[in-house]
């Protein structure tokens, strides 16, 4: 496609790397943070029923973050394959990439919700739920109806960010966590659906994220990237480059879930069900406080892709570098904030007389997991840069020695061997992500280096940047 046809966003993102991670990332860290407010809205709510309906949200929300990390893994695929078309200019295998991609969510999305529906009451008997399976049958079923609204609406968001459109793609996320707000206590309280009523509300506020973006991409047409009959070719090849990086973010979010699921079940061993309600509602503001090292992390790989795109070294180092270093500032802005205002924090999870008890663990977990956040730039902006090379697998690797063993293996052996209880279960948590993060970004920095060595850029690398 000629330079002249561009629109201002994908001539934004072939620029200066440093202006378009800027330009990019606070869209993005809005839009985290109001997915992240989706989630935290039904434990608010949901909390004013008592320790076992959190706790039973507990159970479910791995389940529930590996429906939105599938939706988010084949968005990260399609974003990186369509980021590097746009780099490398060509305009037309850019729409074929966003087809590909939507034929790829739409059978994910149906498989999914089918298995899902018939294996959900013995998966939570398994993760420990029994004694409050009939809460946690009564979220979950309703959740994995709604698999559509979760999957889709990830896929078209990274369809959008990735030729640069991140207000389009932030806007029906705002709509959708406001509605949100205002259904969860009319669903719970007013209508009395309890739990359920909590789920109803989250995958409605979904359909309408879903009717938006599917209007301004498929009915009125004026994106960059179409997904048209017209601009429809089947090919193979790109299946396979959207799943190589599709299948690996997508386990990522998987491992991510099963690291969930084995602290559950570590601190229910030494703690009991108001361990694992803590953990809930606690880890769910922790989720909050990563959002900008995400957001930001998300970002790097539009950037990133179209620089690798253009094959431009300096540009995607820069990406890396740069957005370690916001991400690292803003992350610090929050750590801050959680420690001084834990007591206020936690209080949002234990306001009725039947969670009061949980105020003082919570606001103990915010202020040790606060440490959590500071690392946490380092790793995920260097899976997103390999995500954006097309290297999903390298981005797995590096997140499951991050979250599934050293984070596992840390508060295993401190609940067990040095019997520190859950105390030592959130300490071994923040060790374990410490030296994974670094690591990541260690072996990132590598990586490009020896793609450098390899001579896939076109100049020399610029060591001021």
């Amino acid at each position: 496609m000629a330079e002249d046809m561009d629109t201002e966003t994908v001539r934004m993102i072939r620029g200066d790397p440093k202006k378009a991670l800027l330009k990019l990332s606070w869209p993005m860290i809005i839009s985290m943070l109001l997915m992240s407010a989706n989630n935290i809205i039904d434990s608010v709510w949901v909390a004013g029923l008592g320790s076992d309906p959190l706790a039973a949200l507990g159970f479910v929300t791995p389940l529930f973050l590996i429906l939105v990390g599938i939706g988010n893994g084949i968005g990260a695929g399609a974003n990186s394959l369509i980021s590097r078309k746009i780099g490398e200019k060509q305009h037309y295998e850019a729409n074929n990439a966003g087809c590909h991609s939507l034929i790829i969510g739409l059978i994910t999305t149906i498989l999914l919700t089918v298995v899902l529906l018939v294996f959900l009451k013995p998966i939570l008997i398994a993760m420990g739920g029994k004694d409050v399976l009939s809460y946690g049958m009564s979220y979950g079923s309703i959740i994995i109806i709604g698999t559509f609204t979760l999957t889709l609406p990830a896929l078209f968001g990274s369809i959008l960010r990735s030729e640069g459109d991140v207000k389009r793609a932030t806007i029906p996320l705002a709509v959708t966590a406001i509605l949100n707000m205002i259904l969860d206590p009319i669903f719970i309280y007013v209508l009395g659906l309890g739990v359920a009523g909590a789920a109803i509300a989250t995958v409605l506020s979904g359909l309408v994220d879903l009717i938006i973006l599917v209007y301004w991409v498929m009915i009125k047409k004026d994106t960059y990237i179409s997904i048209e009959r017209k601009y429809f070719r089947q090919d193979t090849s790109m299946y396979k480059d959207i799943l190589l990086v599709g299948i690996p973010a997508s386990i990522e979010q998987l491992i991510m879930s099963i690291t969930a699921i084995i602290l559950n079940a570590i601190l229910a061993m030494v703690g009991g069900t108001v361990s694992v309600a803590v953990y809930t509602a606690g880890w769910r503001l922790v989720q909050i406080g990563i959002m900008p090292a995400i957001g930001i992390g998300t970002s790097a790989i539009t950037v990133a892709g179209v620089a690798y795109g253009e094959r431009d070294y300096n540009k995607l180092k820069t990406t890396l570098n740069y957005s370690v270093k916001i991400g690292f500032i803003t992350a610090l802005i929050v750590a801050v904030i959680f420690f001084i205002f834990s007591d206020q924090l936690a209080y949002m999870f234990s306001y009725s007389s039947s969670s009061a008890e949980l105020s003082p663990l919570i606001s103990q977990f915010l202020k040790i997991m606060c440490l959590y956040i500071l690392p946490v730039c380092f790793g995920i902006s260097a899976s997103s840069v390999l995500q954006a090379l097309g290297k999903g697998t390298q981005s797995l690797i590096l997140t499951a020695n991050r979250s599934l063993i050293l984070d596992v293996i840390f508060a295993a052996v401190a609940a067990f061997m040095l019997y520190a209880g859950a105390t030592g279960v959130y300490w071994g948590i923040v060790i374990g992500d410490i030296l994974g993060s670094i690591f990541a970004y260690i072996y990132c920095r590598y990586y490009i280096k020896r793609l450098y060595k390899l001579g896939i850029f076109k100049q020399k690398p610029n060591d001021s940047k």
